[in-house]
């Protein structure tokens, strides 16, 4: 692994934190598909003991983001092009039943979550066009009232946040995307809850395909390149 880490801040516990580091650096693909990562190393750099590591990379095999690797250590697994095709029809399912109860309540969803993602947008940071695209989700998730819904969806969105990490630095965002997401948000408001079904599953629909279309552009990208923005300084903060 030669990514450099940014050490950790003195805590009690330090799985959560090495966990949250790990996932943050896979999704920007600051550790892309096969880089090596061993308990040694990551304690180094991270300056914590092995313990919470190990405990750290047994979470992250458990979701499907490392793998048993021959000899020491575990690598990165590669993007499976059908594993995430899987999520965003589970996605879809997951965010029309979410709208479709908001929309019964008639929620009023945060205005600001569209300033903070077309601000995101312009900027160019994929990071940032992540985290706001995530916080327009799960609030429409929280506003279904089904807590369910939120922690079902957010093992999905590790893998999702990788994926969208790795395309947004290869080819950017689609245009349309927070148009769709006022035009779902209007209609919860509204509290039309057929079509914030329709628009929200449309929406999944509309990820899904641009996914399928940019994967092989993805997957020829990393084999000459490991895709990133940040900075290896940068690499888990």
């Amino acid at each position: 692994m030669t990514s450099k880490l940014l050490k950790i801040q003195s805590r009690t516990d330090y799985v959560e934190e090495v966990y949250n580091s790990l996932v943050d650096a896979i999704c920007e693909g600051t550790l892309g598909p096969g880089s090596r990562l061993t308990q040694e190393d990551i304690a180094e750099q991270l300056a914590v003991s092995r313990s919470p590591v190990l405990q750290a990379l047994r979470l992250l095999k458990k979701d499907g983001l490392v793998q048993d690797a021959p000899g020491r250590g575990v690598l990165v697994a590669p993007l499976d092009a059908q594993y995430l095709s899987d999520i965003y029809q589970i996605r879809g399912s997951l965010d029309a039943l979410a709208a479709k109860l908001a929309a019964l309540k008639k929620a009023k969803l945060d205005p600001g979550l569209f300033d903070r993602g077309c601000t995101a947008s312009g900027s160019g940071n994929v990071r940032a066009m992540i985290d706001a695209d995530m916080e327009f989700h799960f609030a429409v998730y929280e506003a279904s009232g089904n807590r369910l819904i939120g922690e079902t969806a957010r093992g999905h969105w590790v893998h999702i946040r990788r994926v969208m990490g790795a395309i947004l630095q290869v080819t950017g965002q689609r245009e349309s995307i927070w148009e769709e997401h006022f035009a779902i948000a209007r209609a919860i408001e509204r509290g039309d809850s057929l079509l914030a079904a329709s628009l929200s599953e449309l929406h999944a629909k509309r990820a899904h395909q641009h996914l399928i279309g940019e994967f092989d552009i993805l997957l020829h990208s990393q084999a000459s390149t490991t895709y990133s923005n940040v900075s290896e300084e940068e690499a888990l903060v």
